[in-house]
């Protein structure tokens, strides 16, 4: 995932990510391109959900199926 640009940045969040770049004593550039690669990791990091047990009525279904 890219950094987004500058250009993509309204003035407000511009001078927001300014601001927060600059208190982490980085520029702005840097700093948007550590986000992007934290938001990266946060995605990689995510576990998809478990699957969930087949139903009640379901369950029957295939048992029904199965030869005896």
């Amino acid at each position: 995932m890219p950094p987004p640009s500058t250009k993509t940045l309204s003035k407000g969040q511009l001078a927001y990510e300014q601001e927060r770049a600059a208190k982490a004593g980085k520029t702005l550039d840097e700093w948007l391109k550590l986000k992007a690669k934290n938001a990266a990791d946060e995605a990689k990091k995510a576990t998809p959900k478990p699957t969930k047990k087949p139903g009640l009525l379901s369950r029957l279904i295939d048992k029904a199926h199965k030869p005896l």
